[in-house]
């Protein structure tokens, strides 16, 4: 769970195969609530305000994107949910591999007990 200015790319320490946008998103919707078991993730807000929580079964925290060039870096196993702070915010996301269901891990009770038994 870190927090990188992001001027250049070399703080993404993964190769970028997909990239995605979130945007249409109305103020005070949640999105995500799900862990990758390996994707890694970095997060933009280019536009507008999103806050994000992460949880990675040991510690919490939230970071508020708002800002294009901060990115946020998500790592695999970590508990991800993004709240809209503001209507026609944008949410980049450069992901480590391509969209693949099998990686998810949608049920929180069910993260909690695989990351009890790491």
């Amino acid at each position: 769970m870190s927090v990188a200015n992001c001027d250049d790319m070399s703080v993404i320490d993964f190769p970028i195969k997909r990239v995605y946008y979130i945007y249409d998103v109305p103020k005070g919707i949640e999105r995500g609530g799900h862990a990758h078991r390996e994707l890694r993730q970095m997060l933009f807000c280019p536009h507008g305000s999103v806050r994000v929580s992460l949880d990675d079964g040991l510690k919490k925290a939230a970071y508020v994107l708002n800002k294009a060039d901060i990115g946020l870096f998500v790592d695999k196993m970590v508990w991800h949910t993004m709240d809209w702070l503001e209507s026609g915010s944008v949410l980049c996301v450069a992901a480590s591999d391509y969209y693949d269901e099998e990686d998810y891990i949608r049920d929180y009770d069910s993260f909690e007990k695989i990351v009890s038994n790491r």
